[in-house]
């Protein structure tokens, strides 16, 4: 079934708030944002204060001003475009507390990077709202987070305490087992993989065969953002360990009798068993064979100056889930392929 989408739309802007720490005394307003808000320089912050959308303690302000420590500021951003995305699809299950999705590629989780009105969790309370479902337990709240782009289930709750249980389930799962498959909760994508390059591990798998990847996650410089997290130097002392399980499902080419780009494609399933930004992404990058479409992540793991980790064009699915439950029971989660990730042994 073809996704239904949500068009292109004007929000009704949003306030931003910031309360000045110690490192902020003697700054400009214009050069305070400017370091911390990279998509705009000093002047374009400047043109913002002569606009009257930066107030300093609840003053508005038309020109920079020197901060100090505790001053707060808000800055009120007017109404912007956001572009169409797809529909969320009702809940895969929902048992009065625990709320799974299989979240469309496309979709943002929550606002950020320029969505505001146009993400998962909006759509979540019109849904609720919509059907007067949200009683006592509250609205549902995501869990964890998926990339825009990458597909799949995504844990939501309405009760505080099962979201905090939850989140340091998903968290201490990935925090010291030394294999993907030996984590309490057992986390399963699938990708689509651009062909490896010579020399890569990759090229000895089999299908059915893996591949263990723990090559560490670090921020390194990006002229667009200032840090990306990408494969870490070699001596970086604050690299984070990563470990990921790489299963081949199919080479490119083999049974797939179609002529194009994705038909050359690398089907593979890879388990997680750490949770670091990025991770499948940079992983198969590292490994020679970065995500097929992929505009950040280059061979070797580096990113790319001229792309955001938001942008688009990677097949990735969050696909099973399987985790304990309070009760000492288990719950297996499965959101439905798409059919370009669809494998050889799928029905």
């Amino acid at each position: 079934m073809q996704a239904r989408w949500l068009p292109a739309a004007i929000n009704a802007g949003h306030t931003y708030r910031d309360r000045m720490g110690p490192e902020a005394t003697g700054l400009a307003v214009s050069a305070f944002y400017a370091g911390c808000y990279r998509h705009s320089d000093q002047d374009v912050w400047r043109q913002r204060l002569a606009a009257g959308e930066i107030c300093r303690n609840g003053q508005q302000l038309r020109a920079d001003v020197v901060l100090a420590a505790g001053d707060r500021l808000s800055w009120h951003r007017p109404p912007w475009h956001e572009p169409a995305v797809p529909v969320l699809p009702g809940p895969l299950v929902d048992d009065g507390d625990l709320v799974v999705f299989n979240k469309p590629s496309g979709l943002p989780v929550l606002p950020a990077g320029g969505f505001l009105e146009h993400t998962l969790l909006r759509q979540i309370e019109h849904q609720l709202a919509a059907a007067e479902l949200d009683g006592a337990a509250g609205l549902p709240r995501p869990v964890h987070r998926l990339g825009r782009f990458t597909s799949g289930l995504l844990l939501c709750a309405r009760r505080p305490a099962s979201r905090a249980w939850l989140s340091a389930l998903l968290r201490e799962s990935t925090a010291a087992p030394a294999r993907a498959d030996a984590a309490p909760c057992r986390k399963t994508y699938r990708a689509l993989l651009q062909p490896p390059a010579p020399g890569s591990p990759l090229l000895a798998l089999l299908p059915g065969t893996s591949l263990d990847l723990t090559t560490p996650i670090g921020r390194r410089s990006h002229a667009l953002l200032g840090q990306v997290w990408a494969a870490a130097e070699s001596q970086d002392p604050s690299a984070l360990p990563a470990r990921s399980r790489l299963r081949l499902l199919r080479r490119g080419g083999e049974g797939c009798g179609r002529d194009d780009q994705a038909a050359e494609a690398w089907l593979v399933e890879v388990a997680i068993a750490t949770g670091r930004p990025h991770q499948i992404r940079i992983h198969a990058a590292a490994a020679g064979a970065p995500l097929l479409g992929d505009p950040l992540y280059r061979r070797g793991g580096m990113a790319s100056a001229e792309a955001l980790p938001g942008d688009g064009g990677y097949r990735l699915h969050a696909h099973r889930l399987r985790l304990p439950t309070p009760e000492g029971g288990v719950l297996e989660l499965e959101a439905p392929l798409p059919s370009d990730l669809l494998g050889p042994n799928d029905g």
